[in-house]
């Protein structure tokens, strides 16, 4: 079972070197120069003259907060790599890479920024939340086969008994847990999870028509209705801006 994969497909992630003072990402050093730390703010800069000796900053960009994962993670995220030889490598790589200029540094960057913050999240996952949310879902090995079945298949005519089947529980204990640890029903978060994947759809230029049909409303009205209850704005208006 894939936790990130679609979330990282779906909303595109850009990682750019950038000075202290901008970047909501830094990697800080020990006094042999050795990477220790990796911050990452998800809600603006990261600018602290306490930081201590920062060895690489970069602006990280996924989507602001249309990403229900992004949303979830708290305002602050701490990745020790002080033992982790292969997040240290990367660093040191996109140091290098920023630094030297070199002929395609920027899509180099932006690979590795990409497998830097995959790693960052698996181990924010491993840890858990304290607070619920979608990460206190992913988190727990029971909820998180329902919320990926959610994400992979959006279209499909779920029910609760379905996602309780996935998760592997009653479907009276699989609400209880579900609405404990995610702070919603399994119904309310999959038509919060089509509407943001709809809203994606549209502003690319799909037709409304199709989009309620790919998102298993019946009827573009009944869909027009729930996308302007949640956004404020007809479905045809953004993908007449698109067009």
């Amino acid at each position: 079972m894939d936790r990130l994969t679609t979330l990282m497909d779906r909303f595109q992630l850009a990682v750019q070197a950038a000075p202290p003072a901008r970047a909501n990402l830094i990697a800080l050093a020990d006094a042999a120069g050795k990477p220790v730390q990796i911050l990452y703010c998800t809600r603006g800069p990261l600018a602290d003259p306490a930081l201590g000796a920062v060895m690489w900053a970069a602006r990280v960009e996924w989507s602001g907060q249309s990403n229900p994962f992004l949303a979830a993670l708290p305002p602050m995220v701490e990745y020790d790599v002080s033992s982790n030889a292969e997040a240290q490598g990367l660093i040191r790589l996109m140091r290098d890479e920023a630094e030297g200029r070199h002929c395609g540094a920027q899509s180099v960057i932006n690979r590795l920024g990409e497998v830097l913050i995959v790693r960052l999240l698996r181990s924010q996952i491993q840890k858990g939340a304290t607070e619920p949310g979608l990460l206190a879902g992913l988190a727990d090995p029971r909820l998180s086969r329902a919320i990926v079945a959610m994400h992979d298949h959006p279209g499909r005519l779920w029910t609760n008994a379905d996602l309780a089947q996935e998760a592997g529980l009653s479907l009276s204990r699989f609400a209880e847990v579900f609405a404990a640890e995610v702070g919603e029903t399994p119904i309310g978060y999959l038509r919060r999870w089509r509407l943001i994947l709809a809203h994606q759809d549209l502003v690319r230029g799909d037709r409304v028509e199709a989009v309620a049909r790919r998102y298993a409303y019946t009827s573009p009205e009944g869909f027009t209705r729930a996308f302007r209850k949640v956004y404020g704005v007809a479905p045809v208006s953004l993908r007449t801006a698109a067009a």
